[in-house]
């Protein structure tokens, strides 16, 4: 399939890696050039502008927020003014649902298909094929898609014709991973200044009662310390807290607990470091009970 490929970070360039394995025709996109060359190198072909990336029969965006993706797809000589007729824009960006609603009519009125695709795993898992893929949209898109999803993820779950779902599903999953993270915080923090060692501690819980993989990613990157290189950056993690205080303004839905991770993540951010894990907060609730 000839596809284009928009936004080269941390988890768009291992999921364009495995569309290239998988034998897909490639075509890469990247605000900073530079990201290309790697992709280029492994048989990829280079795009100028958002414009070239547009000529197969999908094109794929993998952007950090809301206005990067209407920047890309909205603007002159972007996606919704370059696509062909029949085509399908896969959006696998954690946006919010409004703006995903807005994608989906803009697209329609060109004649023009849109799918959801956000994604849940952190780089390495996008590197290694192990996403999940989160995705809705018109049924014939979804399948003209499949094997695509299949190259870059582990399992495909499919939630409609209407893809905001999609993005509803993805803001609820990582508000459900903010909070985890929160609680393993103020757990590790509590049995810390009770004397445990944490990574003991650790091993128990993620070998009884907590054994999904979350807890283990997560718990250890909190009992290393181990907050940089950064998988998922803390700003994305504000970004997302956001978005689903936005969502349930829009559905009436209160969420007390997203309201205290918003402030959680400022007051993290506040200190002007950017470029740590979004698993860092979890240090505040050690900071509140006087551990170093």
């Amino acid at each position: 399939m000839k596809v284009g490929f928009i936004g080269l970070g941390h988890m768009g360039s291992g999921m364009a890696q495995n569309l290239l394995k998988a034998g897909h025709e490639l075509t890469v996109y990247n605000r900073t050039p530079e990201k290309v060359k790697a992709l280029v190198e492994q048989g990829a072909r280079g795009a100028a502008t958002v414009a070239d990336a547009c000529k197969g029969d999908v094109v794929i965006t993998m952007l950090a927020e809301d206005s990067a993706v209407e920047n890309v797809v909205l603007g002159e000589a972007g996606i919704l003014a370059s696509l062909r007729k029949g085509a399908i824009h896969v959006s696998s960006s954690t946006i919010s649902v409004a703006l995903s609603e807005k994608l989906t009519a803009e697209h329609t009125k060109r004649g023009q298909r849109f799918v959801a695709a956000p994604v849940f795993g952190r780089p390495e898992a996008a590197a290694a094929a192990k996403l999940f893929m989160v995705v809705a949209g018109a049924p014939d898109a979804l399948d003209t898609c499949m094997l695509l999803f299949e190259a870059m993820g582990q399992k495909t779950f499919r939630f409609g014709d209407k893809a905001s779902s999609a993005n509803l599903v993805k803001i609820s999953g990582n508000f459900m991973i903010s909070s985890t993270i929160e609680t393993l915080g103020e757990a590790m923090a509590l049995v810390a200044k009770g004397g445990l060692d944490q990574h003991q501690y650790l091993d128990f819980l993620t070998s009884s009662l907590f054994t999904a993989p979350i807890y283990k990613t997560y718990g250890t990157l909190i009992a290393d310390k181990k907050f940089k290189p950064a998988g998922f950056a803390a700003p994305l993690g504000f970004k997302d807290v956001r978005l689903a205080l936005a969502a349930g303004d829009a559905l009436r839905v209160p969420l007390p607990l997203a309201n205290l991770l918003r402030d959680r993540f400022l007051r993290l951010l506040g200190r002007g470091d950017e470029t740590i894990d979004w698993s860092a907060i979890s240090q505040l609730a050690a900071e509140d009970a006087g551990l170093n």
